[in-house]
This record gives C-alpha cells, structure tokens and sequence, in this order.
C-alpha cells in the first residue's frame, strides 16, 4: 500500500464521518421540530380550553 492508497482512504473514512454526522444533525433537527410542534399544539389546546 503506497501513500496515494492511505491518503485517498482517509479522505473516503473523512467523508463517510462527515456524512454521519450530517445524518445525525438532521435527525435532531426533525425531532426538535416535532417537538415544537406538539409543544405548540398542548399550548394551543390549553388555551382553547381557558377560554371556554
């Protein structure tokens, strides 16, 4: 195995990082925005509730 090869394999383990932790940042991003949103609706809800 010469430099080229383990240089190149670095990059490859670099971008495959880079792309899991892109994945995981989405993930969090979607479950905060659920969240929100439920949050948003109890909030709603409860002062739908006080009005009445």
């Amino acid at each position: 195995m010469n430099i080229n090869d383990i240089v190149a394999e670095q990059i490859e383990q670099a971008r495959q990082r880079a792309a899991a932790e892109k994945r995981r940042r989405e993930e969090l991003a979607a479950a905060r925005r659920r969240g929100l949103r439920a949050r948003h609706a109890a909030k709603l809800s409860r002062r739908n509730r006080k009005q009445r």
